[in-house]
């Protein structure tokens, strides 16, 4: 072989490897760009679904205002719960019979048959209040006859010798007089129209204002007017 068979340049492979180096270098920043993508993409993702996770836990775990009132204990809602009360209705009754006005009265709940009677004027003069319980107590609508005392016939004479008139002193005699400076309930009741509730009156009122000066001062107590006064005047003294 001579020298003109020989090719004429050679091949320069440090070139051709520089290129290479070069194409590698170019695709691996590449593949860098891209992981680097992913991993941002994947990254915000996980930094949503954190968020939302958190703030789902957050309102999962937050007691609403009222909370602490439904959670309240029995007993503390019981203590702050008002209890009604409970105002007793007034009673109608019926008073009829040896009363000075017979008719309905309404008298406040818990009265006793003595307060019914006052409200309707108190009893007739021939009222037999010894038949009757003055202390019971009432109830709403109920009727109450106030018992009449039984007129006791006079025993007659058959003979002629004791036909003339006898003269019969006078039923209210001084010694039979009721004081009403000193006079107890009990004797305070002999009168009429006067129960028990009157009687108190009577001496609540001499225990406050001191003995009676006059007869007539009795019209000053209350529930005594002036059909009861005279029934009572001539009964009473103040000495």
């Amino acid at each position: 072989m001579t020298t003109n068979d020989l090719p004429t340049a050679f091949v320069d492979t440090a070139a051709i490897r520089a290129d290479i180096r070069r194409e590698v270098q170019k695709q691996f920043r590449s593949y860098l760009v891209i992981v680097a993508l992913v991993s941002l993409f994947v990254g915000g993702l996980i930094v949503k679904f954190t968020a939302q996770k958190k703030a789902s836990d957050s309102e999962m775990l937050t007691p609403p205002p009222y909370w602490g009132e439904l959670c309240m204990p029995a007993e503390r809602v019981l203590e702050m719960t008002p209890i009604p009360t409970i105002t007793p209705q007034p009673l109608r009754v019926y008073i009829s019979g040896a009363v000075q006005r017979p008719g309905v009265v309404t008298v406040p709940a818990g009265s006793l048959l003595a307060d019914a009677i006052d409200a309707v004027g108190g009893a007739a003069a021939d009222a037999d209040l010894e038949n009757i319980n003055l202390a019971a107590p009432l109830n709403d609508n109920q009727h109450v006859t106030v018992p009449r005392r039984t007129a006791t016939p006079r025993p007659t004479t058959a003979t002629a010798s004791q036909s003339k008139t006898t003269v019969e002193p006078p039923a209210t005699s001084v010694a039979a007089l009721v004081n009403l400076n000193t006079a107890t309930v009990e004797e305070l009741q002999t009168l009429p129209h006067i129960g028990p509730a009157m009687a108190e009156r009577i001496i609540a009122y001499r225990e406050a204002n001191g003995p009676f000066q006059s007869i007539e001062e009795l019209r000053k107590v209350e529930g005594i007017g002036e059909t009861r006064f005279k029934d009572i005047a001539p009964l009473v003294t103040v000495k």
